[in-house]
């Protein structure tokens, strides 16, 4: 009798093992660890989407450079330009006070003595080779006579009345003003009409009666 209660009670510890609850099992744990990790397509969707804003922005930049590099350098070709343009302008802003005084000196041989005439044509010669060198230059004489008067390129030294040209025109040239290529070189010193009061009556008498 003892020796069999003593079996049962095995037979049932061993049922209670077997009846024992389980702990979770891996696979539900390895399904919760997936869905708490990131996804793989949506990372590199994000970093797709960041090499592309940063290739963008590269991108930009390197137009950006570029256009300065290429106004840079038509500046600097625009400059150089200048630069042989006009290398010359004090050079010939100098050499022109000797043109001056040549026409100066031709004007006066004329005027004083006819027999001076070998002289004339000796100054005369002088003047048309330095004008040539001029010439040579890009350099020429502005047309102020007759003209009128234009403060770009005329310095008025004072008015005079006249009554047979227009107000503000050039009657009388004091010194040549010149152009190298577009450029003043200097201007011409000029006298300027102004209308006369006999003429402003009459002026305004025939505007009245027309």
């Amino acid at each position: 009798m003892a020796n069999k209660k003593k079996i049962v009670v095995d037979e049932e510890n061993d049922g209670a093992t077997q009846q024992a609850p389980s702990t979770p099992s891996e696979p539900e744990s390895a399904a919760d660890e997936a869905q708490d990790a990131p996804d793989p397509l949506e990372e590199m969707a994000v970093k797709l989407a960041a090499a592309q804003v940063e290739a963008s922005e590269n991108r930009d930049r390197m137009l950006r450079m570029a256009a300065e590099l290429d106004n840079y350098k038509k500046r600097a070709a625009r400059e150089l330009e200048d630069l042989k343009k006009y290398a010359t302008e004090n050079l010939i802003r100098q050499m022109l006070t000797v043109v001056d005084n040549l026409e100066r000196a031709i004007a006066s041989a004329k005027s004083d003595n006819e027999n001076g005439q070998s002289l004339v044509n000796g100054v005369a010669l002088t003047l048309a080779e330095i004008n040539k060198i001029l010439d040579g230059h890009h350099v020429s004489p502005i047309q102020a006579l007759g003209e009128p008067f234009d403060p770009a390129f005329h310095q008025a030294m004072c008015q005079e009345e006249c009554t047979d040209q227009p107000p503000n025109t050039v009657v009388q040239e004091f010194q040549k003003g010149y152009l190298i290529h577009d450029r003043l070189l200097r201007p011409a010193m000029v006298v300027v009409s102004k209308a006369a009061q006999n003429g402003d009556s009459t002026a305004k008498s025939v505007d009245t009666n027309a």
